[in-house]
C-alpha cells in the first residue's frame, strides 16, 4: 500500500463569522501564476464514505496528465481519528474510472469500475477481485447489512429484466435502419436522445462477512424495484430514476421520478415513491398532491421518517425547495421550516433522527444548516466557502467536502457538538484532514476574495466579490474580467471550481476578476431568485451596470477602457444582450449563450423553463411581446463588439444556432468575432483536453484586445 502524508489538523473555516468573505490568509515567497497546464493538473477528490464503526472513509482521487491526455483515478483510506491517508489501488486509466466506493463490511470495500462492482480488501496491496458483472452497466450502488441486499440502478428495456439485456442488444444490431420516431417532445434532455432503454432501481441478495467473505446473488435473482408501476404507452417515456434512498434497515427504498405524461417537456411534475425492497408490493406515491418537482429523499436512521424537498409551483424550476417529512407508521406528510426563505438542496438526517443536516445557498457561501425536525427552527453551522456534501460520523462529528476561492476541494471534519457547547453562536468548529493539491498549490498565487455590496435593480443591495491580479500594484491599471453566472436562478459562491469559470484563473491572467449576483440569483432569498421573472433583460443587466459603474468608482487600479465580460448559458445569453445595449466592454465571451429568445424556444428541451422565465408562449401576441421585449436578434443592428463564441454540439439546452447566429451577424458586418466549436462537447466543456483548448482561447482572446 501506498502511505500518504499525514492530515494538516488546522483550525478552519467554520469559526469564520458567516458572510465575513474573508478566508485565512495565505503565505506565499515568490509565487506563480495559476496557468492553464497546472489548473489542469489539480487532484480531484470525491465524497467520502464513513466505514461502519465509524473511524474510517474511503473517498476516491482523479487526476489528468495533458501530456498523455488521460485521466487517472485511484482508491483511498482515510482514518478519521489521526488523518492518515492510505492510496489502496493502483492508478487506474479513465475508461475503467473507480468511482462510488461503499462498505461490504468492515474490513472491505466496494467500488465501481467500467460499470462493473469490485471488492478490495483494506489490508491487501493488490487491485480489487471482480464481485458483480451485469452483463449491462451498473451505477449507484448501496449496501445494507440488514437485509444482505446490494441496491443499484441500470438501464434496462420496456420488459425491466436485466437478464435479457444481451437478447435485446443483438436485436437492435440487426435493425436495417437507424430511425427513431417520435411521437412525444420528450425527445431529448440536456445532450442525449431519448432511447427505449430506462434507468431502474434494481436489489440483489448480498452477503458479506467480517472475515471479508462477500457473496453476490447470480442474474436472474434481481429484483426490479420500480417493475410494478402503471405501464406506460409509450416506450420513449418511459419510468426512469436517476436518484434514490434505502432505509438503514433495507425494507424500503424511496426512488425519484419524472411522471411520464403527453408532451412533458412543459411540466416539472417530479414525483417520489417508496416501496418495500422484497418488491412484493406495489411502489406507493408520496408526493401527488403537487406538480412541481421533488427530490433529495432521505430516510431517518431510526426508519421511520422520510425526508424530502418539494418545490409547490407547477412548471417552475427554480421554486423553493420545502422541506417534507413524511411518517412511514402513519402515512401522514408535514411541511417543516417554511417561513425560512432559503432554499435548501440536500438533507442528512442527525444519528439521533431529530434534526435534518441541509445544505444551502446564503449570501455566496454554501452553508451547512441545522432544522429541528419538530420546531423547524434553523440554525446556521457554517460560514465562508463552500461545502458540497457532508457524511455522518457518529452522533457529533460530520464529514463536509470544503472549498473556498483560494482552496480545493478536501475533506473537513466538522465537530457539529461544539455548536451546542458555544453560547454565543451555533457555528460548528473545522478542521482539514486531507489537502490533495497541497505540493501543486503551494508556491501558486490565489487571490482573496473581497466582497462588495452595492444599490442595483429595485434600489436593492446587490452582493459580488472581486479577485486582484498576480503581481498586483495598487499604482498599477488593470484589465477586468466581469464573470456571469448560468442558470440563471443559481447563484456564485465562494468556492475554487475545477470548471471553465474559477475566477483565480482570470486573476493570474493579468485581470481584476469580478463575479456579481444579480437579481434572480439564489442565496438572497426567494423573493430577490422570483425577481427575474419576465425581466432576462431588466433587473440584471442593470445590476451588472451598477456594478461595474461602483468598481470603477472605488476602485482607481481598474482600467476602464479595458473591460471584458464573460459568461455561458443565460450568462451567454446576457454577454449578447450586452452587445446589444451597450459599448462599455473592449470584448466579450458567449459559451453556449442564446442569441434569438424565440427560436431558442422552439428548438429547446425543457419548455417549462422558458415559459415560466419568459412568460408564457411565442405564438401568441401576448407572449410574443414578452419573448421580444429581451431578445437580443431584435437589437442585431446594434451589435458592435467582438467576441468569442464557444459552442458545443450536443447542447440541446441552447443548440448550436444560438452561437453560429451572432457569430454570422458580427462576421457580416465586419466585426472581429471567432467560433471555438466542440462537436464532442455539450452544455459544458467536460473533457479535460478540451477544457485546456477552452481556456488558451478564451484567455487569449481577453488579452488581445485589452493590451
Amino acid at each position: 500500500m501506498v502511505r500518504i502524508h499525514q492530515a494538516l489538523f488546522i483550525a478552519f473555516a467554520g469559526t469564520i463569522a458567516a458572510g465575513s468573505g474573508i478566508a485565512p490568509a495565505r503565505t506565499e515567497t515568490n509565487p506563480k501564476p495559476l496557468d492553464t497546464h497546472l489548473f489542469h493538473t489539480l487532484r480531484r477528490i470525491s465524497s467520502p464514505v464513513v466505514s461502519p464503526d465509524q473511524s474510517r472513509a474511503l473517498y476516491t482521487t482523479s487526476r489528468y496528465d495533458p501530456e498523455l491526455n488521460k485521466e487517472f483515478s485511484y482508491l483511498c483510506l482515510l482514518d478519521i481519528a489521526s488523518g492518515s491517508r492510505t492510496q489502496l489501488t493502483p492508478e487506474l486509466l479513465d475508461g475503467e474510472r473507480i468511482s462510488n466506493p461503499i462498505w461490504l463490511g468492515q474490513g472491505t470495500a466496494g467500488y465501481l469500475a467500467a460499470g462493473s462492482l469490485y471488492q478490495h480488501g483494506l489490508s491487501e496491496q493488490t487491485n480489487g477481485t471482480l464481485l458483480f458483472n451485469a452483463t449491462v452497466s451498473i451505477a449507484s450502488v448501496v449496501y445494507r447489512p440488514a437485509t444482505k441486499s446490494l441496491f443499484f440502478t441500470a438501464g434496462v428495456y420496456p420488459d425491466g429484466n436485466i437478464s435479457q439485456m444481451h437478447e435485446h442488444v443483438e436485436k437492435e444490431k440487426k435493425r436495417s435502419d437507424s430511425a427513431q420516431v417520435f411521437d412525444n417532445l420528450w425527445a431529448r434532455h440536456w445532450n442525449k436522445w431519448m432511447t427505449i432503454t430506462k434507468t431502474n432501481l434494481f436489489a440483489i441478495p448480498l452477503d458479506a462477512t467480517e472475515s471479508g467473505n462477500v457473496a453476490v446473488g447470480a442474474l436472474g435473482q434481481e429484483v426490479n424495484l420500480m417493475q410494478k408501476l402503471a405501464p406506460i404507452k409509450d416506450p420513449l417515456i418511459r419510468w426512469n430514476t436517476e436518484w434514490y434512498a434505502v432505509s438503514d434497515n433495507g425494507k424500503y427504498a424511496a426512488f425519484v421520478v419524472r411522471s411520464p405524461s403527453l408532451d412533458m417537456v412543459w411540466k416539472t411534475n417530479v414525483d417520489i415513491y417508496m416501496v418495500a425492497t422484497d418488491g412484493k408490493s406495489d411502489p406507493r406515491l408520496l408526493t401527488g398532491r403537487w406538480e412541481g418537482a421533488a427530490s433529495s429523499p432521505a430516510f431517518s436512521p431510526d426508519n421511520r421518517f422520510l425526508a424530502w424537498l418539494q418545490m409547490e409551483t407547477p412548471g417552475y424550476e427554480s421554486d423553493i425547495n420545502r422541506i417534507y417529512i413524511y411518517d412511514t407508521k402513519t402515512g401522514n406528510a408535514r411541511s417543516i421550516a417554511r417561513t425560512w426563505t432559503l432554499s435548501p438542496q440536500s438533507i442528512l438526517w442527525s444519528a439521533n433522527s431529530q434534526q435534518l443536516h441541509v445544505l444551502a445557498l446564503d449570501r455566496g457561501d454554501r452553508k451547512l444548516f441545522s432544522v429541528n425536525v419538530h420546531s423547524g427552527r434553523v440554525a446556521e453551522m457554517s460560514g465562508y466557502g463552500h461545502i458540497s456534501t457532508v457524511a455522518r460520523v457518529g452522533s457529533d462529528r460530520l464529514l463536509a467536502l470544503y472549498s473556498n476561492v483560494t482552496e480545493s476541494s478536501n475533506i473537513q471534519v466538522l465537530d457539529i457538538a461544539s455548536a451546542n457547547r458555544n453560547n454565543n453562536s451555533s457555528m460548528a468548529f473545522m478542521r482539514r484532514l486531507t489537502d490533495i493539491n497541497a505540493d501543486r498549490l503551494q508556491d501558486v498565487y490565489l487571490s482573496e476574495a473581497e466582497d462588495f455590496w452595492f444599490t442595483g435593480a429595485r434600489n436593492e443591495s446587490v452582493h459580488g466579490w472581486l479577485l486582484r491580479p498576480f503581481d498586483f500594484d495598487e499604482k498599477k491599471k488593470y484589465p477586468m474580467a466581469l464573470l456571469i453566472h448560468g442558470g440563471p436562478q443559481q447563484g456564485s459562491s465562494h468556492s475554487f471550481g475545477l470548471s471553465q469559470w474559477n475566477p483565480n484563473m482570470y486573476a493570474s491572467a493579468g485581470f481584476v476578476a469580478v463575479v456579481i449576483n444579480f437579481h434572480g440569483s439564489s442565496g438572497y432569498g426567494q423573493n430577490f431568485t422570483d425577481s427575474i421573472t419576465e425581466q432576462w433583460g431588466g433587473h440584471p443587466y442593470k445590476d451588472l451596470m451598477n456594478g461595474v459603474d461602483y468598481l470603477l468608482q472605488k476602485h482607481a487600479f481598474i482600467d476602464s477602457k479595458r473591460l471584458v465580460a464573460l459568461g455561458a448559458s443565460y450568462g451567454g445569453y446576457m454577454v449578447n444582450w450586452i452587445n446589444a445595449n451597450s459599448d462599455r466592454f473592449a470584448a466579450l465571451v458567449a459559451h453556449d449563450g442564446q442569441f434569438n429568445v424565440v427560436s431558442g424556444y422552439y428548438t429547446t428541451d425543457e419548455l417549462w423553463f422558458v415559459e415560466h422565465d419568459v412568460g408564457g408562449v411565442p405564438f401568441t401576441s401576448m407572449g410574443r411581446a414578452k419573448y421580444d421585449a429581451y431578445n437580443p436578434e431584435r437589437l442585431a443592428d446594434k451589435f458592435k463588439t467582438p467576441t468569442l463564441f464557444v459552442h458545443g454540439a450536443n447542447d440541446f439546452r441552447l443548440t448550436l444556432e444560438q452561437s453560429i447566429a451572432p457569430w454570422t451577424l458580427l462576421r457580416r458586418k465586419g466585426i472581429p468575432a471567432r467560433l471555438v466549436y466542440f462537436p464532442d462537447e455539450d452544455h459544458w466543456t467536460n473533457k479535460p483536453g478540451n477544457s485546456v483548448r477552452w481556456y488558451n482561447e478564451v484567455l487569449a482572446w481577453i488579452a488581445q484586445w485589452t493590451k
